[in-house]
Formats: C-alpha cells, structure tokens, sequence
C-alpha cells in the first residue's frame, strides 16, 4: 500500500529562523493518523536561516538522522563532539541515555535539511555521534546506504533493524525498490520530480509505504530521493 503525502498538506511551523514542515506529528502539529510510521517516528523538512539554529537541547532514547539538502549545519554536543556536515551528507546521532546538543547554521545562507528520528531498538545505552560524505555521483541510478542496523562498509551505525537509503535518478532513468512483508518505508523527494508506479510526485512530497510493495520510481526530472526502510 501506498499513501502519498503531499509537501502543501504537511504540517507547518515557522518563526523567525525556522521554516518547519512535518510529515509525522511533531511539536504542536498533532494528527492522529499521522504518529509514525513503523519505528519512523519524525521526518521534519527545515529551513534555517543563516546564522541561526537549534540551540543546546536534549534527546534519549531516539535514533536521530540528519539529511543536508542545501547549505550546512554545525553540530556540537554534551560528548564533546563538533563537525560541519554539508549539503548531501548526514549525520547520526545515538541519543541513547540522554545527551545534550544544538544544531547550528553558521553559514551565510539558509540550510535546508531532513530531520528523521527513529525509535531504536534498545533504550537506554552510551549515546553516539558521526558524520559522513556521501557524493551523490556515487548513488547516480542506485541505492547507496546511508545509515543502517546492519553493517554497511560506508554506513553510519544506527540501532534498529532499519536502513537510511538514498539515490539520484536522471530524467528517463527507473530505479525499484521493494518493501518485504511486515516493513515499513517511507520516502521524501529532496530534490526534481519522479512517476511513481503511475503517480508524479514533485519536490518535497513524500510516501508511506506498506510491504509487500514493489516500487518503481521513473524520473521526470532529475530526481534526488531520501528513503527509509524499518520494521
């Protein structure tokens, strides 16, 4: 099953630094119907202005998942971690037993990203931070893990049985992907426009998908897509 979420019937949030559309339940936004979706429990699409951000603040219990899609952000934490992560790179962070952090732009202009959270497996244990590069003219026409459960040579750790996908498709070119029986997916369009199994879907709409479901994503134009498979 496929239940397409359209960018103009998201959520919404804005003040004078952030922009905030939310496909699940998040902050004062509350749908019923929209609380999670397997062990996905937030994807937020923000837009932060320069010089701006999220400052210290604190999580447990949730693995959370940063998607740049334009600009940079500044990440600094109570572990005594820092780093810059940029446009289509991500960050993992464990929150585990509780960890304080911000994320910053320091940069002279906006940031826009993708923050997902998903429920990990375990509660509790140390919590954790990475960062990695992950060009995207090496997930031209393929799926590239970005974060996962499993061991994946260029992924980052996260604990739960789910996989952080990403992959850019030219106009005229087709990628599948299948969602196994008793998983859960859930995709954004970061960027372009790609026919799904018949349906066009535009920049910032997204999907929730039910296995068994084989999907078939044909771009319109140059399509950049962000997915996450959990149970």
């Amino acid at each position: 099953m496929i239940d397409i979420r359209r960018f103009e019937d998201l959520g919404t949030f804005r003040n004078e630094w952030l922009d905030a559309h939310y496909h699940f339940s998040f902050s004062r936004y509350y749908d019923p119907a929209r609380m999670g979706h397997g062990k996905l429990r937030v994807w937020n699409d923000d837009s932060i202005r320069a010089q701006t951000g999220f400052p210290p603040h604190g999580h447990r219990d949730m693995e959370i998942i940063t998607y740049v899609r334009k600009g940079a952000i500044t990440h600094e934490d109570s572990m005594g971690n820092s780093g810059r992560t940029e446009a289509g790179d991500v960050q993992v962070m464990s929150a585990g037993k509780g960890v304080q952090h911000s994320e910053w732009n320091a940069e002279d202009e906006d940031t826009t990203l993708f923050q997902i959270w998903i429920e990990p497996a375990e509660t509790g244990g140390n919590p954790g931070w990475g960062a990695r590069k992950f060009p995207k003219a090496e997930r031209s026409g393929q799926w590239a893990v970005l974060a996962s459960g499993e061991a994946h040579e260029d992924a980052l750790p996260i604990r739960q049985d789910a996989h952080v996908l990403g992959a850019t498709v030219k106009a005229g070119e087709e990628l599948t992907y299948t969602i196994k029986d008793g998983r859960y997916g859930y995709f954004v369009l970061a960027d372009g426009s790609a026919e799904l199994n018949g349906e066009v879907l535009n920049a910032r709409d997204g999907a929730a998908v039910t296995g068994p479901e084989t999907l078939v994503f044909k771009g319109e134009k140059d399509a950049e897509i962000v997915f996450v498979d959990t149970v």
